[in-house]
């Protein structure tokens, strides 16, 4: 992305983090910061399985940013109008285009229940917004709404009433992208069953509480709630607990890999932004010489060395910023024997370019199915990724300190090159004039 649409981005980021942290109501603990992180990793998601172009995708993570800002007011009902308000003050004030800003107002207000996306960007907005939906976060981040619905407007619903509206809301939700269809429907039809699984139990279970006869109430003894929270845990809670921390966990490791790759492609860039840098310099500067001074060289015998070692620095210089930057691919081959033994990263092109599709295909649904082999190829890949960046940043160090270096010596040189010539070359003696 262009540095004006990663600016605008980290902008929106900073300003709608510091409106959650400071100015949004600690009562409000599902639509916060952690929920607009959540969403934002959504959009990110989609737009590139999608993707979509620079323009679409800064429209679409701006948006993502402001979509809950209008929680400021403490309020769900029509917080929607007040966060794209409060983008289009953002925008404004950040010198953004009407069209630019129109978008991004268009796509906040398109989350406004019911839904009414009208084009890919607002789809994905509003499928990001439900993602939790088709996740298995949905019971845990279903609490913190409920909770949040009894610190804003009081409605304290029982657990058979709230469980029955979130019955009906996910029958009637459907997906807009086929993103959503394809990979979060299927789950969120899992969590519709598993809630009508529950209350199924439930109703099957409140005959018998009916049945069961009054007993005299000891003073001393009789407060039966603590007993039952000191009960222990069934076999099938402790499976669904331990699952769920495994996921959590997982997402936390998916999480630490997504940001150090970035880091290292942020890096990466960095670095041959630096040799280009370098290899443009030195190329001006060898022109210059060429063009300029090499033609002078005869009138003036003293510079010769210093313009010597100006191109020999700079030579040099540019050889190790080509260095820097110079691609280095493998065979690009591997064996079943590789993936069974777990010897091949398959997250590097190096390692499949040269193979054919179906046995890239069968290796990374090997690689996909052990976990160990997975995380394994994710570490080896980092950590490559790592010796690669040593290699550039060594190899752009020593280019940076030749050039520094030999430009002061270069200089130096010039320097006393022209004060020899001043003071101690033969002076020019004039032709006599002919009568």
């Amino acid at each position: 992305m262009s540095q004006s649409s990663l600016s605008i981005i980290s902008e929106a980021k900073k300003f709608a983090t510091d409106i959650f942290k400071n100015k949004v109501s600690e009562s409000i603990t599902y639509h916060n910061l952690l929920h607009t992180e959540d969403v934002i990793a959504a959009c990110e998601r989609m737009a590139n399985y999608y993707q979509l172009s620079e323009e679409d995708r800064t429209i679409l993570l701006t948006a993502g940013w402001f979509h809950d800002t209008g929680f400021i007011t403490g309020i769900a009902d029509g917080h929607e109008e007040e966060s794209a308000m409060i983008a289009v003050q953002f925008l404004k004030t950040h010198h953004q285009t009407p069209e630019f800003t129109e978008n991004v107002r268009k796509t906040i207000l398109a989350t406004k229940m019911p839904q009414s996306p009208t084009n890919l960007i607002e789809q994905i907005l509003c499928d990001a917004d439900l993602y939790h939906l088709g996740t298995n976060d949905f019971k845990q981040k279903n609490k913190l709404l409920r909770k949040e619905l009894a610190n804003t407007v009081g409605n304290g619903f029982s657990k058979k009433q709230w469980k029955k509206k979130n019955t009906e809301f996910l029958e009637n939700h459907t997906y807009f992208t086929e993103y959503g269809k394809q990979k979060l429907q299927p789950i969120q039809y899992e969590n519709l069953q598993r809630l009508k699984d529950q209350q199924k139990e439930e109703e099957e279970k409140e005959p018998v509480k009916e049945e069961v006869p009054v007993i005299p109430i000891d003073t001393k003894s009789a407060n039966p709630a603590p007993e039952q929270a000191n009960e222990p845990k069934s076999k099938k809670e402790e499976l669904a607990e331990k699952k769920r921390r495994e996921q959590q966990t997982d997402r936390g490791i998916s999480t630490v890999f997504r940001i150090m790759a970035s880091n290292h492609a942020n890096l990466s860039h960095m670095a041959d932004n630096k040799a280009h840098i370098m290899i443009s310099v030195n190329s001006i500067i060898l022109s210059v010489v060429i063009s300029l001074l090499i033609r002078h060289l005869d009138e003036h015998q003293s510079l010769v060395i210093p313009t010597i070692i100006l191109v020999g620095f700079c030579v040099v210089a540019t050889i190790f910023s080509v260095l820097a930057t110079r691609p280095n691919i493998s065979r690009g081959t591997f064996t079943k024997e590789d993936i069974f033994h777990k010897k091949t990263n398959l997250l590097f092109f190096g390692n499949f370019h040269s193979m054919q599709l179906d046995d890239y295909d069968w290796a990374m649904k090997e690689m996909m199915a052990d976990r160990d082999y997975l995380y394994g190829s994710i570490i080896k890949d980092i950590y490559y990724l790592g010796v690669v960046l040593s290699k550039k940043y060594k190899y752009l160090r020593i280019s940076y300190n030749i050039f520094m270096f030999g430009l002061i010596i270069s200089m130096l040189a010039f320097g006393i090159a022209l004060a020899y010539e001043s003071f101690f070359a033969p002076p020019v003696v004039p032709m006599p004039a002919i009568h």
